[in-house]
């Protein structure tokens, strides 16, 4: 699913996965929301735009509409992409407003006689920042992983005006050394578990596919949903708080936030079912839940190896070539810990179970693939349909990401928040972890007919993450207490 990289930049024909976030069913976009410290003064913003995003071919390219769409490269005019609306100063809720305001552009198409972006830049002081920032790209002009990338790279240290963010990147666990025997009966026994992984993964994916459905829950959404108005809610909490329950639990940040994520649903939906029993109020009986649930979130997977900020940047000074495209592949996650557990930690436990076995796994390689041959031989319409009835047949999107390391600015505003989120697809709720500095930024994207209290599942995830921390200072206080 690449773009045409022996084209002119930004010219080329569109890219299966570009042609597919095109198609009725998967018309995708990106929101990414920057809170600011300062109030925004949009000539500075305009002026560094020309100097960095504009200079990339995917933002400078409009789409050619006809049989053969491809991308064709034109003049920007910044006056129709930045966006500063005249606002009320002495507005009464703000912080409702800026949610109302984002959750409005979800009902508008972008313009396809121009390029498919636009920044929006409202000037209302909210209880996170002085002004906000709302980017709003259309999936087509790249993955989620790589244009977030590419909005960092926009940034400059708040410390250092000249020096690009630091943001950290995964580290390869160096492997120890032993007999040759005993590394060749690993190697044999890591290929049977990826062999035999990732055929399950492809039949799970193929029965998805076919008939098997996730439990209708009070989160799931019916058909159509990808349609419906979608609203972004956040709520940032400490990072050196689930950085503290992976050091205490010897796993990752990822596999903490996914245990999270399924400690907070739980409470949210026990707290639902309890209030649809017809029998008493919600606080009658304990746990509300069916004995089994089937909840499972779809996964967006960039298999091209991501862009390095670094070459983002010198690429937009330059005007440089650099790899870019959406190579996506899909991964479908069960969220088996959906259940009223006695020990918090067991929600981290079973997230790390579930990451663990789908890195041995290469399903997102295989959808990918099939993906890209569908695209080919059956064309759009039909690709999209399975893309459509797989997503709409699991109940939700998840993602993390990770931001710079320490305050950075945007053209000189310094970001005091980060959130960024997807719209589009057939999901009533997408959970999206972005981290910034000291700091992690849960982003929802809800409908809000289905999941109408989104806060209150805010409040949940918050309260789980809170549990869980209380439940991992005490592994490092048993063996003292021990003794």
């Amino acid at each position: 699913m690449a773009t045409d990289e022996s084209s002119p930049p930004g010219q080329g024909h569109l890219s299966p996965a570009a042609r597919l976030f095109h198609s009725p069913r998967f018309n995708c976009h990106i929101i990414a929301i920057m809170g600011c410290k300062t109030s925004i003064n949009p000539d500075v913003v305009k002026d560094g735009l020309k100097q960095t995003l504009l200079k990339h071919p995917r933002f400078s390219s409009k789409l050619l509409s006809n049989e053969k769409r491809k991308w064709v490269q034109t003049t920007v005019n910044l006056e129709n992409h930045v966006v500063v609306p005249n606002l009320d100063t002495e507005i009464e809720s703000p912080d409702q407003y800026i949610d109302d305001y984002i959750s409005h552009m979800t009902t508008t198409p972008l313009d396809l006689s121009k390029p498919l972006w636009e920044l929006h830049l409202l000037n209302v002081k909210t209880s996170y920042a002085e002004a906000v920032g709302v980017f709003r790209i259309h999936h087509s002009l790249g993955d989620g992983a790589s244009l977030m990338s590419l909005l960092i790279a926009c940034t400059r240290k708040t410390s250092d005006p000249e020096a690009l963010p630091t943001v950290p990147t995964l580290k390869r666990a160096g492997s120890s050394r032993s007999s040759l025997f005993w590394w060749l009966l690993c190697f044999i026994w890591s290929v049977l578990v990826l062999v035999w992984n990732t055929f399950v993964d492809i039949m799970m994916f193929v029965a998805t596919t076919l008939f098997l459905k996730d439990t209708k829950t009070p989160i799931k959404g019916a058909p159509g949903v990808e349609l419906a108005t979608k609203l972004f809610v956040h709520r940032t909490v400490s990072l050196d708080h689930i950085k503290l329950i992976k050091n205490a639990m010897n796993t990752t940040i990822n596999d903490v936030v996914l245990g999270v994520t399924q400690a907070g649903l739980t409470q949210y939906l026990n707290r639902r079912y309890g209030q649809n029993q017809k029998e008493g109020g919600p606080n009658q009986k304990r746990n509300n839940l069916p004995k089994s649930i089937r909840l499972r979130a779809a996964i967006l997977v960039n298999l091209r190896p991501i862009v390095g900020i670094q070459d983002l940047a010198e690429m937009m000074a330059k005007g440089s070539k650099t790899r870019w495209g959406n190579w996506i592949g899909y991964l479908l996650l069960p969220l088996n810990n959906i259940a009223l557990e006695d020990d918090p930690l067991n929600y981290v436990r079973g997230g790390k179970a579930t990451s663990d076995r789908k890195k041995h796994s290469l399903e997102a390689i295989c959808t990918f693939t099939t993906a890209k041959l569908v695209l080919k031989t059956l064309g759009v319409k039909v690709a999209a349909a399975i893309a459509h009835r797989v997503l709409s047949n699991t109940t939700m999107a998840f993602s993390n990401m990770v931001g710079p390391l320490e305050d950075v600015s945007f053209y000189g505003h310094p970001i005091t928040l980060i959130a960024p989120s997807v719209y589009g697809h057939p999901h009533a709720l997408t959970v999206h972890y972005q981290s910034y500095v000291e700091k992690m930024t849960i982003v929802l994207a809800v409908d809000p007919s289905v999941i109408p209290d989104p806060h209150q599942l805010l409040d949940d995830l918050e309260d789980s993450l809170k549990l869980i921390r209380d439940a991992a200072v005490k592994i490092e206080l048993t063996p003292h207490e021990a003794v």
